[in-house]
C-alpha cells in the first residue's frame, strides 16, 4: 500500500524554478493590487518560462496563454510576439499542432515590418502546416541560417532537432544522427534541459534502429557532463534512462546494477520519488528473474529508510510550496475576476445612472426649449396682435379726419385726403406682417402720414423731416409703425391746441452703433394736455401709446434690440421731446 503512494506522476521541480515562481507570484500580487496589467502579463510570462525550462509544457502553455491575452488587450506588439511564440512552442511540445500553427502565425503578424522574429515565426508556421518534406526542410534551413546569424543558440539547437525529425521520417539515419549531435553540442552549454531532451531523442533513435551500443555510449556521455554530475537528481534520472536501454538490450544484469546505483544515490541525496522509481524497476527485474528474496529485502530496506528519506528530501517541500503558490495564483485570479465583475457591474450601474441623468437633462432641455419656443411664439403672436391693433386705431383716427372734411362740405379736400389715405393704408397693410421693414419704406409711410395730418391741420403746424447722410436707408431695417403713434400724439394732443401755428421736427441720426430718432414739437406739452382733457377723455385709456410701449418691450425681449424710449416735456419752452434709441 505504501508503494502505491508513490505511483503518481513524478514531479521534477527544481529549487530555482520554485523560487522563481514564488518570486513572480509576489510580483503578480502587487501588480493586481496596483491594477498594472503590463506587470501582470510579465509575471505570467516568467512563470510560464520557468515551467517551460523545466519541461512542464502543459503548465507553461496555461501561463503563456494568460500573458498573451493581456498583451493583446494592451496591444503590446513586441510582447505579443514573444508570448505567442512561446505558447506555440509549448503546444508543439505537446503535439497540439493546429493551435501551435495559429500562434506561430500570430507571432509573425505581431511584427509591424520585416524582421528576424517575423521570418522565424513564419517559417515555423510553414513547417508545421505543410506535409511536404521539401517545404519543411526549406523552412528549417531558413531558421538555421537566421539563428546562426543572430547567434540564437537555443533556437538554433531546436532547429537542428527539427531537421533531425524530418530526417527520421525520411529514414535518413546519417542526417538524423548528425543533426541531433549538432543540436546536443549547441544546447548543452546554453540550455541543459533542452540538451537532455535532445539526447533522449538521440538515444531513442538509436534504440529504434537497434543500435543499442551507440545508445548506451551516448547516454554514458551525458552522465559525464558537468551539468548532470553537478545535479544528483539529474544524475539519477539519466542513470535510470541508461538502465532502461540495457533492458531494451536484454541485459538484465547491467540494468539491475544501474538501478541499484541510482537507488543508492537517491537514498543518499534525499530524492524520494527517484528512489521509489528505482525500487519499482528493480522489483520488476527481480520478478522476471524469479529472485523473490532479493525483492523482499529491497522493499524492507526502502520502507525502513523511507522516513529519513522523506525528511531529507527538499524537493517534496519545494513541490508542496510550488503547489501552494499555484493555488495562491489561482485564488488571486478568482479574486481579480470577482473584482473585475464587481467593477463591471458598478460601471454598468454608473453608466445606467449617467444615461438616465443624460436622458433627464435632455428631457429638461427639451421641455425648456419647448416652453421657450411657446413663449417666443406667444410673444410674436402678441407682437403681431399689437401691430395689427395699430391698423384699426390708425384707420379710426384717419376716418375722423375724413368725417371732418365732409362735415365742413369740403368735398375736394375730402377726396384728396382719401386718395392719400388709401395710398398710406396700402403701405401700412403691406408691411403689417413683418416685425422689421426697410427704413426707406418706414420713412415713406411717415412722410405720407404727416402730409395727411398737414392737410387737415393746415393752420396748426408745419413739419420737417431730417435724415442723417451716414444712414444706409436701403439696407437698414427698423420696426414698422413704431414712430407714427408719437407723431400722432404730438399733433393731436399738443400742436392742435396751440393758438398760433406750431412746428414738428422728426430727425434720424446715427450715433456710433445706434440710430437716434427725435420727435420734437412746440405744442402745449404733456401736463397741459392732461389738464385740458374732459372727464370722458380721462376715463378712456389711449391705446396708441400703450400699444407702442408694449411693442418696444416685446421687441427687446424677442430680438435683444435694446430699444430705449424717453418722453419728456421741454424744460425751457413749451412742447414735448421724444427720443428713441435703436441699436443698429
Amino acid at each position: 500500500m505504501l508503494l502505491l503512494m508513490f505511483t503518481g506522476t513524478t514531479m521534477h521541480s527544481q529549487v530555482n524554478m520554485a523560487q522563481e515562481i514564488r518570486t513572480q507570484s509576489k510580483k503578480l500580487q502587487k501588480a493586481v493590487d496596483k491594477e498594472d496589467e503590463s506587470a501582470q502579463a510579465d509575471s505570467y510570462y516568467r512563470i510560464g518560462e520557468a515551467f517551460f525550462n523545466d519541461g512542464n509544457f502543459s503548465k507553461s502553455e496555461a501561463y503563456f496563454s494568460k500573458a498573451k491575452t493581456i498583451y493583446e488587450n494592451l496591444r503590446d506588439n513586441p510582447n505579443i510576439e514573444k508570448a505567442s511564440r512561446r505558447l506555440a512552442q509549448s503546444q508543439e511540445k505537446q503535439n497540439k499542432i493546429s493551435p501551435a500553427i495559429s500562434n506561430y502565425s500570430r507571432a509573425a503578424e505581431a511584427e509591424s515590418g520585416p524582421s528576424k522574429a517575423q521570418s522565424v515565426n513564419s517559417n515555423d508556421a510553414a513547417r508545421l502546416s505543410s506535409a511536404s518534406p521539401e517545404i519543411k526542410t526549406e523552412a528549417i534551413q531558413n531558421n538555421i541560417r537566421i539563428n546562426e546569424k543572430e547567434n540564437e543558440k537555443a533556437d538554433l539547437a531546436m532547429s537542428y532537432s527539427q531537421m533531425a525529425d524530418v530526417n527520421i521520417r525520411e529514414k535518413n539515419i546519417r542526417g538524423a544522427e548528425e543533426n541531433l549531435n549538432n543540436a546536443y553540442k549547441i544546447s548543452k552549454k546554453e540550455a541543459p534541459q533542452q540538451a537532455l531532451e535532445i539526447n533522449r531523442k538521440l538515444t531513442d533513435f538509436y534504440v529504434k534502429n537497434k543500435k543499442f551500443d551507440k545508445a548506451i555510449e551516448t547516454q554514458k556521455k551525458v552522465l559525464r557532463e558537468d551539468f548532470v554530475k553537478g545535479d544528483s537528481r539529474k544524475e539519477v534520472e539519466q542513470m535510470q534512462e541508461l538502465a532502461d536501454i540495457y533492458i531494451r538490450k536484454n541485459d538484465t544484469e547491467g540494468a539491475i546494477g544501474l538501478f541499484k546505483k541510482s537507488y543508492s544515490i537517491a537514498l543518499n541525496k534525499g530524492h524520494t520519488l527517484e528512489a521509489q522509481k528505482s525500487v519499482r524497476k528493480l522489483d520488476s527485474l527481480f520478478d522476471v528473474s524469479g529472485n523473490t528474496r532479493a525483492s523482499v529485502r529491497l522493499y524492507r530496506d526502502f520502507l525502513g529508510k523511507l522516513p529519513d528519506l522523506v525528511a531529507k528530501d527538499k524537493s517534496l517541500a519545494d513541490d508542496k510550496i510550488l503547489e501552494d503558490t499555484e493555488q495562491r495564483i489561482e485564488q488571486l485570479e478568482k479574486e481579480k475576476t470577482l473584482k473585475d465583475e464587481l467593477i463591471r457591474k458598478k460601471n454598468i450601474f454608473n453608466y445606467g445612472l449617467m444615461g438616465a441623468l443624460i436622458i433627464l437633462i435632455i428631457l429638461v432641455i427639451f421641455i425648456f426649449r419647448t416652453l421657450k419656443k411657446v413663449q417666443v411664439r406667444n410673444k410674436k403672436i402678441a407682437l403681431q396682435s399689437l401691430r395689427r391693433e395699430m391698423n384699426p386705431h390708425f384707420i379710426f383716427n384717419s376716418l375722423n379726419s375724413v368725417n371732418h372734411f365732409i362735415a365742413t362740405n369740403n368735398e375736394l379736400e375730402a377726396n384728396q385726403y382719401l386718395t392719400r389715405f388709401s395710398k398710406l393704408m396700402r403701405g401700412v397693410m403691406e408691411n403689417s406682417a413683418e416685425d422689421f421693414i426697410p427704413f426707406q419704406q418706414e420713412l415713406d409711410l411717415l412722410q405720407n402720414y404727416l402730409a395727411l395730418e398737414k392737410t387737415r391741420f393746415t393752420d396748426k403746424f408745419d413739419y420737417e423731416i431730417e435724415v442723417d447722410e451716414n444712414l444706409n436707408i436701403q439696407s437698414l431695417k427698423v420696426p414698422g409703425m413704431l414712430v407714427q403713434p408719437f407723431l400722432e400724439n404730438a399733433i393731436w394732443h399738443g400742436l392742435r391746441y396751440r393758438t398760433a401755428k406750431g412746428f414738428l421736427k422728426l430727425s434720424f441720426k446715427k450715433d456710433k452703433q445706434h440710430l437716434i430718432i427725435r420727435i420734437e414739437d412746440n405744442g402745449i406739452g404733456i401736463e397741459e394736455s392732461r389738464k385740458q382733457k374732459t372727464q370722458h377723455q380721462k376715463t378712456r385709456e389711449g391705446r396708441g401709446m400703450k400699444n407702442t410701449l408694449e411693442r418696444i418691450s416685446l421687441l427687446n425681449d424677442l430680438y435683444r434690440q435694446d430699444i430705449e424710449c424717453s418722453i419728456t416735456d421741454k424744460k425751457t419752452e413749451p412742447g414735448v421731446l421724444v427720443e428713441i434709441s435703436y441699436k443698429l
